[in-house]
């Protein structure tokens, strides 16, 4: 065993509380195939054949909860927030999944029949770590050696069962950096078009997983391959092409956006998902590019469930991300106000990576950078000169004409045309005097 870690520790005093009680008890799953890799798992599983009432028989009610005791499953609780908690469930089969998410019920059985039902052999082992001992039913240690994500038994059945397993054939795969078996691919790719019967929370966390992680490239070459993206993400299948272009050529619009996804650095999920979107068809006017894409993306966020400030910052990327290719002629306060924006790193950042794939001139960009690195932040994003309050102690009532008036003088302000707040208060007499606009 590596060295101590609360949590494994925990899972191990788990596994011995229940042994020591009479029973079978195993690390099971995920945690298994990554202590199996040299990986430290981030949470720990344990299969029993102890009921859900004998598991909270052992630890006590207080130190458990009882989040899926009818699919004999217990949470024990940590003695404090470093030691966790670990799920604890009754080694089980299962039967129909008539809603293709979730089991309609479930049978206490043997070790063996356990590993029968779980999703792929990586997932199937169970490893006793008071004897350090694996238990291997379903081959996934030969599996786990030679890199292959197979499905146990028949790969149509085990999809069938949960839809969503199709997407985590392809996360384990690209994640993982590990070969998709054929006939587990086979049966992803006819059964594709099912994976809408997923709710869509499900799906964006295995594509958020994805995205965030080293492979995202990979993992959305897998998703086109297989004939999945086209349906979680519709808007892109314009630009897809045959899911059998496994390699696009590098003229196309999908190719570039490969590219990208694949040279961002841990890029956050907000700006991997603005580098996924950037091929959304538009129309060549900016203005009705913008208008467009922005409201093609707002119907991807909304449909992926994302929170506003996800949808927002997304939004924002990808209706922005040209405005530097016009860098050298936008006005002062236009470029200020593009470079100082909450999300400005995450923008140049995608522009440049979309400049280097579609190997054009990116002089506008360079313009932007060099003006960004050479002028104060004082000069960039400075002290506002007036506020709703100064308008409305010179007469003004509060209404739709404040924001305009207040956005005019920033502008003013920003393109170096007045400096104090004498200069602004002229401004807005002028303004309101309708001597200016």
């Amino acid at each position: 065993m590596p060295d101590s870690n609360p949590l494994r520790d925990f899972a191990i005093d788990v596994v011995r509380q229940l042994t020591e009680a009479g029973f079978i008890a195993m690390w099971a799953g995920g945690c298994v195939r990554d202590f199996m890799r040299g990986r430290v798992p981030k949470d720990y599983d344990v299969a029993t054949n102890a009921t859900p009432q004998e598991v909270r028989k052992v630890f006590g009610r207080r130190k458990t909860l009882a989040v899926g005791e009818s699919f004999g499953v217990i949470i024990v609780l940590g003695p404090n927030k470093a030691t966790g908690q670990v799920e604890v469930a009754t080694f089980r089969s299962e039967g129909e999944y008539t809603d293709g998410r979730r089991p309609d019920s479930v049978v206490f059985c043997t070790p063996e029949e356990d590993a029968a039902r779980r999703d792929f052999t990586i997932n199937g082992m169970f490893f006793d770590p008071l004897t350090e001992t694996l238990h291997d039913f379903v081959g996934g240690e030969q599996d786990l050696g030679e890199g292959i994500v197979r499905a146990i038994g028949n790969p149509h059945d085990r999809m069938t069962e949960d839809k969503l397993r199709m997407l985590r054939a392809v996360r384990f795969a690209a994640t993982m950096d590990f070969r998709l078996d054929d006939e587990t691919a086979a049966a992803v790719k006819r059964m594709a078009d099912e994976i809408r019967v997923v709710s869509w929370e499900r799906i964006t966390q295995e594509l958020k997983r994805m995205l965030v992680d080293d492979h995202r490239e990979r993992a959305m070459r897998l998703c086109h391959e297989l004939a999945l993206l086209e349906i979680i993400l519709p808007e892109l299948a314009p630009v897809l092409g045959e899911p059998s272009t496994i390699n696009p050529q590098p003229s196309t619009n999908w190719w570039h956006t490969l590219h990208v996804l694949g040279n961002l650095e841990r890029p956050s999920f907000e700006l991997a998902m603005a580098a996924l979107l950037l091929s959304v068809p538009s129309p060549q006017s900016q203005s009705k590019r913008q208008h467009q894409q922005q409201g093609t993306v707002r119907a991807v966020c909304r449909r992926l469930k994302l929170s506003n400030d996800e949808t927002e910052r997304i939004t924002w990327l990808v209706t922005h991300l040209h405005n530097f290719d016009e860098a050298p002629s936008l006005t002062l306060s236009q470029l200020k106000r593009l470079l100082v924006h909450d999300f400005a790193t995450d923008l140049l950042t995608l522009a440049r990576r979309l400049a280097l794939a579609e190997q054009r001139d990116a002089s506008g960009l360079d313009f932007a950078v060099e003006y960004l690195a050479d002028t104060p932040r004082e000069v960039l994003d400075p002290p506002e000169l007036l506020s709703g309050s100064d308008l409305q102690e010179m007469g003004l009532q509060p209404g739709p004409e404040f924001k305009q008036i207040l956005t005019t003088v920033r502008d003013f302000q920003l393109n170096e045309q007045i400096s104090s707040r004498e200069e602004a208060v002229e401004l807005v007499e002028r303004v309101i005097g309708g001597e200016t606009a």
